[in-house]
């Protein structure tokens, strides 16, 4: 954190020079494609990141495409509204957690089926923004190959935006993404006994 400066002219002269700073990124930074967002790490609140990426999208008339990995037949909110926008193509994994599947020849075609909507949404121009939600478990536990996931990513349409979400992701997909946020988790109310509460979690 840097240090308060209280004298009101050093004050005044800092924070100009801080305005100079980003104005000259802001004027480098015209470029206009579609950008990759990749939000990892162990903390909550990754899905509902890019969940709000979707609101923010939808509010300026976009077109969207969602596909949950791993999420299963959950009655959640969001998939509640979202499902009535009519800009938006949600698709969920046929099968749920692999920790209830229990079953890797299962979770593979269920993957596989899942990636199947994801590749499609990636080759369609007339999708501005697509979420992959919980994509990173698929890779690191080997449900998919990387290599096509990742010239998929690669090959999508130049101004299509892509949020990917999930723990552990790999080099490789952090490599790509333009902006990567890992969200550290601090506290968790489920560690103190707290069930997963409607309109937070679900």
């Amino acid at each position: 954190m840097s240090k308060i400066i209280k004298d009101p002219e050093q004050h005044k002269k800092r924070m100009q020079a801080i305005k100079s700073h980003v104005d000259k990124r802001i004027a480098k930074a015209q470029e206009d494609k579609g950008t990759f967002v990749l939000l990892t790490g162990n903390g909550k609140g990754k899905s509902s990141s890019a969940l709000g990426m979707v609101a923010r999208a939808l509010g300026h008339g976009m077109k969207v495409g969602v596909v949950q990995f791993l999420k299963g037949e959950w009655n959640t909110g969001e998939i509640d509204f979202f499902k009535q926008q009519d800009k938006v193509q949600w698709e969920i994994m046929p099968a749920g957690f692999t920790w209830e599947t229990q079953n890797r020849e299962s979770d593979i075609a269920s993957s596989e089926q899942a990636w199947e909507k994801a590749a499609a949404m990636l080759i369609d121009s007339s999708i501005d923004l697509v979420v992959l939600d919980e994509l990173t478990y698929l890779l690191h536990y080997e449900y998919l190959p990387e290599d096509k996931v990742i010239q998929a990513l690669m090959n999508r349409p130049e101004n299509q935006h892509l949020v990917v979400t999930g723990r552990g992701a790999s080099d490789a997909l952090i490599e790509l993404a333009d902006t990567v946020s890992e969200i550290k988790e601090v506290k968790h109310a489920f560690k103190r006994g707290i069930k997963a509460q409607k309109g937070l979690e679900f």
